[in-house]
Order: structure tokens, then sequence, then C-alpha cells
């Protein structure tokens, strides 16, 4: 054990490289530069190697160097993570944690997987709001946020639950009575099946295609906020609708629904989105992994389709 280097002056090796000079890293590491000097040369002994090549004012990292500060930096994650680990593991999480989520997201999904949370963390106080429209985290006090798509705040933190795709499909009825459209333009030509809260005359569809992001403006004689709805008038062979991909999979299969323009897609992941970091709070990461563990993967993880669905 004795040719081994210390993790302590794997830390000190890691910032002179960075910093390329044994006083700058003192500065930083609240120590003098003589001791960074000398752990810097046990290192070296302990190691045969070089890892500086050395003037009076500067320090520069030598080829041996640089790939020990690859090693470096592996080493002080793994020690890092299994240090944060461990103080997780210490500490209960208890506290209240403030929840929202859209009425049927929460409903159906989000409420049963939180009954489990709040058996395992019986110190964790739990308010669970379910609402229909935009959740300002900051203003309302809300830990977490659960929703469906990309997130545009850039001072909020989002982790993902897990990903999931919304994909354009219809009823072979309707593709015989109507055809087949052969570009995202040709969808304004037909009947979509559009899912909005106001009296807008038309809506905009953003996809993913293989030019990149593509957007149509599409109407219909049918529009809805309900997405089960939309589903069932497609089934029904009333127009496209924008569908998640794995809610619809039994359908394709089946070949009920078939999906249109296959190469394009929207994506629908579901994230939990809060502004702490999860390492500031022990309730807040606990409560983020074990949705992402119930929801997204693991043993209790719900089935795709069932996944797909809170994509709605």
């Amino acid at each position: 054990m004795d040719n081994q280097p210390l993790i302590s002056d794997l830390r000190l090796f890691h910032a002179a490289a960075r910093r390329s000079s044994f006083v700058a890293t003192a500065a930083e590491l609240g120590v003098s530069p003589a001791l960074v000097s000398k752990r810097m040369a046990i290192l070296e002994k302990t190691l045969g190697v070089t890892l500086f090549a050395r003037t009076t004012r500067r320090v520069a990292i030598t080829e041996d160097g640089e790939a020990v500060d690859q090693w470096a930096r592996k080493i002080l994650e793994a020690a890092d993570g299994m240090s944060e680990s461990l103080r997780e593991a210490r500490a209960a999480p208890r506290g209240i944690l403030r929840i929202s989520a859209d009425c049927r997201l929460g409903h159906k999904y989000l409420a049963p997987v939180l009954t489990e949370f709040a058996k395992r963390y019986p110190a964790v106080e739990i308010s669970f709001q379910l609402v229909d429209r935009p959740v300002d985290l900051v203003g309302e006090a809300i830990d977490i946020d659960i929703r469906v798509g990309d997130i545009d705040e850039s001072q909020l933190i989002a982790h993902r639950i897990f990903a999931c795709h919304r994909i354009l499909c219809a009823a072979p009825a309707y593709l015989e009575r109507r055809g087949y459209p052969r570009s995202l333009a040709d969808l304004a030509q037909h009947d979509c099946l559009v899912r909005r809260e106001s009296d807008q005359s038309f809506a905009v569809w953003r996809l993913h295609g293989p030019g990149g992001l593509e957007a149509v403006k599409v109407s219909g004689p049918l529009s809805t906020n309900s997405a089960d709805v939309a589903r069932s008038w497609a089934h029904s062979g009333l127009g496209i609708a924008l569908v998640a991909d794995r809610d619809i999979a039994a359908s394709l299969a089946a070949s009920t629904m078939v999906q249109v323009l296959p190469a394009y897609r929207q994506p629908a992941d579901v994230w939990a989105v809060c502004r702490d970091h999860l390492v500031d709070s022990a309730k807040l990461s606990r409560c983020v992994r074990f949705l992402q563990q119930r929801l997204g993967e693991g043993g209790f993880a719900l089935p795709p389709t069932a996944q797909a669905a809170l994509s709605d």
C-alpha cells in the first residue's frame, strides 16, 4: 500500500494541473505553496513519473501528468460520489415537500406513488397540488413540479423521470378516405385533431424530423383539451392525432391505427422540475429518485402504455 497515492494528493494535483501554478493552487485550497510543492514531489516519487515541468513563475503539466490527471478525475469523482451517497443515507428526509402536477397525471399516476413515498418516509409532510395551469415554482413555493416536454426556464433544475415521444397517427379508414400526407406541410390540408384550451382557429405542431425542428399550422372541425378524447376521435377515423408513442403502440401493432410521417416525432419527456439542487435537500433528492424508480425503471415501473399516458 506504500506506493498508492493519497486522495488528498490527487486533489492537490488536479487543482495544480488546472491552475498551472502551485501558488494559485495553494490560495484556492487554503494551504501553503510549500506544502503543495512538497506533496507533488511525493506524488511524483510514489508514481515514478514527472508530473510537472517547473519554472520560477509557473508549472506546466507533462504528458505523463495529463494521463495521471485523467485517472485523478475519475478517482475523485468516485470518491466524492461515495461521500455524497453516505451523507444522503445518514440524512433522514423530513419537513414539508410541496409537489404539483396536472390533474390527470397527478390523480391517476403520481398519487399512488406518493402514497408509497409517504409510508417509507413518514417524517416528510407532503402537500400535493393538482392544477391545470402553468406553475410558478418560486412564487408559489413549489418544491417539485412534474411537467411534460421542454423546460424553458433556465433558472430551474429539471430531472428526467423517463423519456417519451409523441407521434402522428390516424385510423386506416381516415387515410383511405383522405389520403396519406407525404410531408409535414401536407397536414395543413388534413383534419387534425387539435388539443387546445382557447378558441384559436388553428394550432401549431412542432416536430423533429430529418431536417431538424419543423412547424406546421394545423386545424380541423374537432378540437379538445383532452388527450383521451383526441385519441378516441382518431380511432373513430375523424382525423390525424399527435399522441404518445407507447400509448398507441398496441393499436399500431393491431393495425387499428397507422403511423403517419414516421420520420417525425415530438419530444414529450416527463420531468421533475425543482428550484434547488438535489444535493441541497434530502427530502428533494429522495422524492425525485423515488419517482424515477417507480415510474421510469426497476421492478415497480409502470408498464410502457401507462408511461406514455403520463405525457398526455
